[in-house]
């Protein structure tokens, strides 16, 4: 398989599926008010618990899904995750009360994995002197789509309305789908027959090798914490900073630096691990992010944040992707898709617990606490991968000459 061919194919896809799943995000809590829910603090709860839910069940059944594709092929699992959640994105537009939302959303999650089967099957089509390369390039599909999505979201629900939104949402999904099924081939019979093959005791050994990930899985879910934690307050921060007009441009402006920036660092950090390794990408990126985090408290300039957040957005950029690599490279060609799935239900818990702790820090102390607890977390992991050596996986001669 032409693993380019397919990075663009699911480039495509996941631009699509973010862009679709972003459109939601502006107008969530106004669609709680037209619900029937009005005073301000409920409405904030309902919102946050809506949010939430889908990670929750996420977190769950991720592994499962994984574990799937090692069976039956990624492709499929990734047709799951599309066709399940844009469906069930679909019937959100009909519901009439916050429950019924909350309990959709709920289901959503249990089909979610479009993003991780995306990264899980581009990793096992893409040789691993190019595998930085590829999964950082991936990883700005999924960023396009974020930035571009709640732009969108904002003019389609005050043209069409919100409900017609999440039919737009689901539809965009099942869009994402199609082109998967369409254009991406996967051949699964050598290694279908190769795991039924290897038999319980080979499956057993299996196990004991995803051992060494642990640390690939904990860093994955305090980068998360760490990156999110700052989300709740961000809007709140800007407003402090800046009086002037325009708020909601800046504050947006703010929010979306680091994205932006992160569509230059993922591809060009991910080559860079290739030649040198993802283990010391990955120790770069969290201890220069973590720097970021210091004039991002000090300053009293929206100038120096909107600065700050765009450096930050160039390392953030080297850790998700060269995370991924580590996935690919350590774990058992048979478990991989398992892995992976784990990989992302680790990356689900750090979206659950980041924002809970920066808004539970930023109400019982200061705002500013929020990144300097944010700066702790990332140095901590940097500190975890620095001493796990077992990450450290030789370079091959031929990564210095990348296409």
């Amino acid at each position: 398989m032409n693993w380019k061919r397919t990075l663009w194919i699911l480039w495509a896809a996941n631009f699509i599926a973010v862009s679709g799943v972003s459109l939601i995000i502006p107008f969530l809590p106004l669609f709680i008010e037209e619900l029937g829910v009005h005073q301000m603090a409920e409405v904030a709860q309902w919102t946050g618990w809506i949010f939430a839910a889908q990670s929750v069940t996420a977190v769950i059944f991720q592994p499962l899904w994984g574990s799937l594709a090692d069976k039956y092929g990624r492709k499929v699992m990734l047709l799951r995750a599309g066709i399940g959640m844009g469906v069930m994105t679909i019937i959100m537009g009909f519901a009439n009360a916050p429950w019924q939302l909350l309990v959709l959303r709920l289901v959503n999650g249990i089909f979610s994995g479009f993003i991780s089967m995306s990264i899980s099957l581009q990793a096992s089509v893409t040789p691993d002197e190019h595998s930085g390369k590829a999964l950082g390039t991936l990883q700005t599909g999924q960023m396009a789509g974020s930035l571009i999505g709640p732009l969108g979201g904002g003019v389609l629900a005050e043209v069409f309305g919100f409900r017609s939104v999440f039919v737009i949402t689901g539809l965009l999904l099942l869009l994402a789908s199609l082109i998967v099924a369409m254009f991406v081939k996967e051949n699964v019979s050598a290694k279908s027959w190769q795991i039924k093959a290897e038999g319980n005791g080979a499956a057993a050994a299996a196990w004991a090798e995803l051992l060494p990930l642990l640390p690939v899985f904990i860093a994955t879910m305090v980068t998360q914490v760490g990156m999110m934690s700052i989300q709740p307050i961000l809007t709140i921060y800007t407003k402090m900073l800046y009086h002037g007009s325009h708020l909601e441009l800046i504050a947006g402006l703010v929010v979306a630096m680091a994205g932006i920036a992160n569509l230059i660092g993922s591809p060009l950090l991910g080559r860079i691990g290739d030649r040198i390794g993802q283990r010391k990408v990955l120790i770069l990126s969290l201890t220069m992010a973590a720097v970021t985090f210091v004039p991002q408290a000090l300053t009293h300039s929206i100038l120096v944040l909107l600065v700050s957040r765009f450096l930050l957005g160039l390392f953030v950029g080297g850790m998700l992707p060269s995370l991924n690599v580590l996935v690919k490279k350590l774990a058992p060609r048979q478990m991989q898709a398992k892995a992976f799935g784990f990989n992302s239900s680790s990356q689900f818990l750090g979206n659950l617990l980041g924002p809970l702790i920066g808004s539970s820090v930023a109400a019982s102390y200061d705002i500013r606490y929020v990144f300097y607890i944010t700066m702790g977390v990332l140095l901590s992991n940097a500190l975890l991968i620095l001493c796990s050596r077992k990450l450290e996986i030789p370079v091959r001669p031929e990564t210095s000459h990348l296409e």
